[in-house]
């Protein structure tokens, strides 16, 4: 997956202007120029999707709030706080580079296209998937859990490459994207199993859908019990035909296969 991690003016002003104040000198600025550009203000609101559609050619039907703002000396402190996170943010990716490639090769076992980072304020706490594979992220990284930052990602992409489900079957989608993500990334990541975290409404169905995930994964049956003990989630594995169809699959088709399959494999008593 080839990615592009960038600060863009428009983007970054757009979220300066609509998304919650991030200090007394934005929520001025902002007020100053409600009070006298209110249209063009108002107007600006609907430039967001344009600039991430085609970021590289975007120019504004008007200019006048864009330069207000870019002329403002406070601007220039905001857009270097930017810059710097865009490094903290990269180098983050970068260093996880390698597992994150794993994860979309070998789990999700779809080839991606390349993606766009729109790397903001992390004051704001929010990451926005787009359509055309355009993300803006303004989120602090945690310090005592970094790579939080990366499993938002990483849903988010997950979640844009499944197709959608009836609501009857969409836990299965959420569960399995759990255990892509929040699970099996997660522990990859850390070095310890992170498993039994996600939504504790879907622990049920995952606990009946593991076995199979590791089939999907490709382990062998021979290392189950070995899987089981780390990840605190045991099931009697005499009782389960291997499937070896699930390592061939793409995880939109493990997905298909646990819907079709669910009345075997969700084994009420």
């Amino acid at each position: 997956m080839n990615t592009k991690f960038i600060v863009n003016d428009y983007i970054l002003i757009w979220n300066l202007l609509f998304q919650a104040s991030i200090s007394e000198n934005v929520l001025n600025l902002k007020q100053y120029l409600w009070d006298n550009y209110k249209k063009k203000y108002n107007e600006t609101y609907n430039d967001k999707a344009l600039i991430l559609k085609d970021y590289k050619n975007f120019i504004p039907n008007d200019d006048t709030i864009y330069n207000i703002v870019l002329e403002n000396k406070y601007y220039e402190k905001v857009k270097k706080q930017a810059e710097k996170y865009r490094l903290d943010v990269m180098k983050l990716w970068d260093k996880n580079k390698k597992e994150t490639n794993n994860l979309i090769e070998n789990v999700l076992r779809k080839d991606l296209e390349e993606y766009v980072f729109f790397v903001v304020n992390k004051e704001t706490s929010i990451i926005e998937y787009a359509p055309k594979n355009r993300f803006i992220i303004c989120k602090s990284i945690d310090r005592d859990k970094p790579y939080n930052i990366l499993y938002e990602i990483m849903i988010h992409i997950f979640n844009s490459n499944i197709k959608g489900y009836t609501v009857k079957d969409i836990d299965f989608k959420r569960v399995v994207i759990e255990l892509a993500v929040l699970n099996e990334y997660a522990t990859k990541l850390t070095g310890k199993s992170y498993y039994l975290f996600g939504n504790p409404e879907l622990l049920s169905l995952k606990r009946w859908l593991y076995p199979y995930w590791l089939m999907y994964l490709g382990i062998p049956k021979g290392e189950f019990k070995e899987y089981m003990a780390r990840d605190k989630i045991y099931f009697d594995d005499t009782k389960y035909a291997y499937e070896k169809e699930l390592k061939k699959m793409n995880i939109e088709e493990f997905i298909d296969f646990c819907i079709r399959n669910k009345r075997y494999i969700v084994r009420e008593k």
